[in-house]
């Protein structure tokens, strides 16, 4: 018995085993946490002293890193436990799926990082965040989606805009953004050097909106601009965005679309 019990142990140590408080000092597990990995059956290691204490293989090693990156992916102990015991479970390709996620996890990441770089270099330098596509990288529009499709998803004007912004290129993106903010800054000064709304400068800062819209998203009659510019004067959405050109600017605009509707 004796002779059996040292031939095992020879064994494990060929086989380079670890004491429960070596994997916590390698892993950053505690000992505590890895005792109950094994109470749930979690991870169980199958070698044992002859003093019957737990000793950790490199089997056992690779268990544990599966376990982390899977809790470090957002899963339960359960799902965890149920993926490893599966039939055909294949590490390498677990790794390679898992590499493949937390890249992508990265990507969003140092999207998300650009966005609060480039507002926090806005707000240093005393400018609105008007770089919106900058601003939102990072940010995943699916989370957004319902909400946006539970308002205006019925409406034809979301359905045309949806179907002409899907194919849009960066490229695409950085125009529309750089138009926008044309118009918008034209309309400020405007505005402060006392142009009167149904002034011509007025009207042709709304028609060249009125046809941003029209080209960019969907077609636009001067009607349905005067709709628009309702939405933006209810919605404090809008009026705050707009209002970061210029104090009362969005109320200007407002007044001039309706001029605008009201001279054709």
């Amino acid at each position: 018995m004796a002779c059996h019990r040292e031939a095992q142990e020879a064994m494990m140590t060929r086989l380079k085993t670890y004491k429960v408080k070596d994997v916590a000092r390698l892993s950053g597990v505690s000992i505590r946490t890895l005792h109950y990995y094994d109470e749930i059956g979690l991870l169980t290691p199958k070698n044992r002293t002859s003093a019957g204490y737990r000793l950790y293989d490199e089997n056992d090693l690779l268990r544990l890193q599966q376990i982390l990156i899977g809790r470090s992916l957002g899963l339960a102990l359960e799902e965890i436990r149920k993926s490893l015991d599966e039939d055909g479970f294949n590490y390498a390709r677990a790794l390679q799926k898992q590499r493949a996620l937390l890249v992508q996890r990265l990507g969003q990441t140092h999207k998300m990082i650009s966005a609060i770089d480039s507002a926090l270099t806005n707000l240093g330098e005393g400018r609105a965040a008007t770089d919106f596509k900058a601003i939102f990288d990072g940010f995943d529009p699916a989370d957004y989606e319902t909400e946006t499709k539970s308002r205006w998803g019925e409406t034809d004007a979301y359905k045309e805009s949806a179907r002409r912004t899907k194919s849009y290129s960066d490229a695409d993106w950085t125009l529309i953004k750089s138009e926008l903010n044309s118009i918008w800054t034209d309309a400020a000064q405007a505005m402060r050097q006392g142009a009167a709304t149904d002034s011509y400068v007025a009207l042709e800062i709304v028609e060249r909106h009125r046809k941003h819209v029209d080209r960019w998203f969907y077609d636009l009659s001067p009607e349905g601009h005067k709709g628009l510019a309702d939405m933006w004067e209810a919605d404090e959405r809008f009026r705050a965005n707009i209002d970061k050109h210029g104090a009362g600017l969005t109320t200007w605009l407002v007044a001039a679309v309706r001029a605008a509707e009201e001279a054709i």
